[in-house]
């Protein structure tokens, strides 16, 4: 177990979130581990994501090996939406299959029930996993529970086509849905904190195919109230919008995540320029880069982007999840490269 330096990284991280530096030279190394984890563990991913000690050992197998510096909770988009009532369906070796779409109207939006996270199976699995990684880490890792953000899930609910839709012809359907999953992501990121996570990941990856216009007008105030909530709680947020968001950026600026997870399509000092010196930005080396090239030139695309960040918020990440192909060395190329920084 990564548990004997002197500084911690839980410590190193509050030290970045703090005074902009990360208690050393080196960033902190958290990639986002899903389909790779379980496979480098010896699990398929519908174990990895239907059973939590599936997760949690892939975790922190994947966190001595590659010494990261985070550990995390994230395995697919359809824990709050089994939740609700929809049949999921666990795939070997693929991402869990949503088989319901179960609004379909604005009645089914106005009849729908919070449901109790501790009672459903999938959401209490996810806590159990944050209660075993917290134990296991100590308080020393930072372990990063997860949340559907309100856009995501209301597009799991109802589907991406009709909500989008829904954006442009169905204010009254938008805005209702969009507020029960914002109490439902509060809720569950409530759970996750008191847990053990010390921060919070929030995925909205659709968001990044919406307008300024509605991303204002749907999701902004929704985004920042939970980014509210879960500091009050005593958390941080790690806000995941994958994809091309330089179109969002002045409006995330005002939401105010403690991390902001950049793709590759997002430039990191344009990203600097727009939010400024307080936000963490994380990322943001191409995925298909990490996982195609030859070793030597992952280490070299990490060495630049190490160089390029210093004396700023960052922590080292692929600009979206590590593909399960990805070469065993070449993502241990990419922390050696950090530690000679």
């Amino acid at each position: 177990m990564k548990l004997k330096n002197a500084v911690t990284s839980q410590e190193r991280l509050e030290s970045l979130l703090t005074d902009g530096k990360p208690h050393g030279k080196n960033p902190l190394f958290s990639p986002i581990l899903m389909h790779f984890a379980a496979r480098f563990a010896g699990y398929t991913y519908g174990e990895f994501a239907s059973d939590y000690k599936a997760l949690v050992e892939s975790n922190l197998k994947c966190l001595d090996f590659f010494d990261l510096d985070t550990v995390g909770l994230i395995s697919d988009p359809y824990r709050e939406t089994s939740a609700f009532g929809a049949r999921i369906e666990f795939i070997d070796e693929g991402v869990p299959r949503c088989l319901d779409t179960i609004i379909k109207s604005l009645g089914d939006v106005e009849a729908l029930k919070i449901p109790d996270i501790y009672k459903a199976v999938r959401t209490l699995d996810r806590i159990r996993a944050a209660e075993t990684l917290s134990r296991a880490t100590q308080g020393n890792i930072p372990v990063i529970g997860w949340i559907e953000g309100p856009l995501a899930e209301a597009c799991d609910l109802a589907g991406i086509s009709e909500m989008l839709m829904q954006l442009l012809i169905g204010p009254d359907f938008a805005r209702i849905l969009l507020e029960k999953t914002t109490i439902m992501a509060k809720a569950f990121a409530k759970a996750q904190i008191e847990a053990g996570c010390q921060v919070i990941g929030m995925g909205d990856a659709i968001c990044s195919q919406i307008s300024v216009r509605d991303y204002q007008m749907y999701v902004k105030d929704r985004h920042r109230e939970i980014v509210e909530y879960v500091h009050e709680k005593g958390g941080y947020v790690k806000l995941h919008i994958c994809g091309n968001i330089n179109h969002l950026l002045p409006d995330i600026k005002d939401v105010r995540p403690d991390i902001l997870d950049l793709d590759s399509m997002v430039d990191m000092d344009q990203a600097h320029k727009i939010l400024g010196d307080t936000m963490i930005r994380c990322g943001n080396i191409n995925p298909v880069s990490i996982k195609d090239s030859t070793t030597e030139r992952v280490t070299a695309l990490t060495e630049d982007l190490i160089e390029k960040e210093q004396e700023r918020r960052f922590i080292l990440s692929g600009g979206c999840e590590i593909p399960v192909q990805t070469p065993v060395e070449n993502l241990l190329a990419m922390g050696a490269a950090r530690n000679k920084k």
